[in-house]
């Protein structure tokens, strides 16, 4: 997978700016894939983020480079998302996956604990993902109302 470097980001930005995107809608765009990318489950955010954008009509490529961006934080957010999820919503047996457990469990013991923690994840990304969303949109329109090629273009809300 390529790297994303935040010089080819602002390229990409400036390129959709003189394409006549307004910075506010580039911003929800740029602010949900990355907030997409975040979901705590592996495979969905590629699709989800398709699939918002065809529904709102937001650019395809700006909001896949944000959730390709956000990629790394997905791997790295999925343990806290569990456990937020977990801490805030306990319901049902409270277990964690651990080694020694993971030897003592049926397959299908495993397959329960396993959802539940994915439920708990997704649950926690939900509520995270608003607020974050809102307040990415805020301070991404500020910066690229400051981009100098918008304001040559006149482009504006």
């Amino acid at each position: 997978m390529a790297r994303i470097s935040p010089s080819s980001m602002k390229r990409n930005a400036v390129i959709w700016l003189r394409q006549g995107i307004s910075p506010r809608r580039l911003a929800l765009t740029l602010a949900l894939g990355f907030a997409i990318g975040c979901i705590p489950v592996i495979g969905i955010p590629t699709v989800l983020c398709a699939g918002l954008a065809l529904a709102l009509r937001l650019n395809q490529p700006a909001i896949q480079a944000a959730n390709y961006a956000a990629m790394p934080l997905q791997l790295f957010l999925i343990v806290p998302f569990v456990r937020l999820g977990g801490w805030l919503f306990a319901f049902g047996p409270h277990q964690t996956l651990a080694t020694d457990g993971l030897l003592h469990n049926s397959p299908t013991n495993l397959i329960t604990l396993a959802s539940g923690m994915a439920v708990h994840a997704l649950l926690a990304w939900v509520i995270v993902a608003g607020p974050a969303v809102a307040l990415m949109t805020l301070t991404l329109t500020q910066m690229l109302r400051r981009i100098p090629a918008l304001a040559a273009a006149g482009t504006g809300d």
